[in-house]
Protein backbone atom coordinates (compact mmCIF):
# COMPACT_ATOMS: atom_id res chain seq x y z
CA UNK A 1 0.00 0.00 0.00
CA UNK A 2 1.63 3.49 -0.99
CA UNK A 3 0.88 5.85 1.39
CA UNK A 4 0.29 10.10 1.05
CA UNK A 5 2.27 13.26 1.26
CA UNK A 6 1.29 16.04 2.40
CA UNK A 7 1.20 20.22 1.52
CA UNK A 8 0.52 23.21 3.05
CA UNK A 9 0.05 26.59 1.87
CA UNK A 10 -1.45 29.86 3.74
CA UNK A 11 -2.70 32.53 1.50
CA UNK A 12 -2.98 36.12 3.29
CA UNK A 13 -6.41 37.67 3.73
CA UNK A 14 -7.00 41.55 3.24
CA UNK A 15 -9.74 44.04 3.68
CA UNK A 16 -10.33 46.10 6.75
CA UNK A 17 -11.87 43.07 8.61
CA UNK A 18 -9.56 40.55 6.54
CA UNK A 19 -11.33 37.62 4.89
CA UNK A 20 -10.55 38.60 1.05
CA UNK A 21 -8.35 36.31 -0.44
CA UNK A 22 -7.08 37.43 -4.07
CA UNK A 23 -8.68 35.29 -6.44
CA UNK A 24 -6.53 35.45 -9.68
CA UNK A 25 -4.02 33.89 -7.24
CA UNK A 26 -6.09 31.57 -5.56
CA UNK A 27 -6.95 30.22 -9.31
CA UNK A 28 -3.03 29.94 -9.76
CA UNK A 29 -2.08 28.57 -6.61
CA UNK A 30 -5.18 25.71 -7.53
CA UNK A 31 -4.41 24.87 -10.91
CA UNK A 32 -0.84 24.91 -10.59
CA UNK A 33 -0.81 22.15 -7.80
CA UNK A 34 -3.69 20.52 -9.72
CA UNK A 35 -0.94 20.04 -12.66
CA UNK A 36 1.18 18.57 -10.30
CA UNK A 37 -0.43 16.01 -9.03
CA UNK A 38 -1.97 17.56 -5.50
CA UNK A 39 -5.59 17.65 -4.55
CA UNK A 40 -7.16 19.89 -2.15
CA UNK A 41 -8.18 18.00 1.06
CA UNK A 42 -9.46 21.22 3.16
CA UNK A 43 -9.34 25.07 3.74
CA UNK A 44 -9.64 26.89 6.78
CA UNK A 45 -8.80 30.41 8.44
CA UNK A 46 -7.23 31.58 11.06
CA UNK A 47 -8.36 34.97 12.87
CA UNK A 48 -7.78 37.41 15.17
CA UNK A 49 -9.35 38.27 18.68
CA UNK A 50 -12.40 40.11 17.20
CA UNK A 51 -12.98 37.30 14.45
CA UNK A 52 -11.29 39.15 10.99
CA UNK A 53 -10.05 36.42 9.27
CA UNK A 54 -5.65 37.23 8.95
CA UNK A 55 -4.91 33.89 6.33
CA UNK A 56 -5.87 30.99 5.10
CA UNK A 57 -4.66 27.82 5.24
CA UNK A 58 -5.64 25.66 2.58
CA UNK A 59 -3.65 21.26 2.56
CA UNK A 60 -3.48 19.48 -0.15
CA UNK A 61 -2.64 15.67 -0.30
CA UNK A 62 -1.35 13.27 -3.49
CA UNK A 63 0.18 9.94 -3.83
CA UNK A 64 3.57 8.88 -2.52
Amino acid sequence: MSGWEYRTVKLDATGFLGGKVDETELDRLLNDLGREGWDLVTAMDTNTGQGATRHVLYTFKRPL
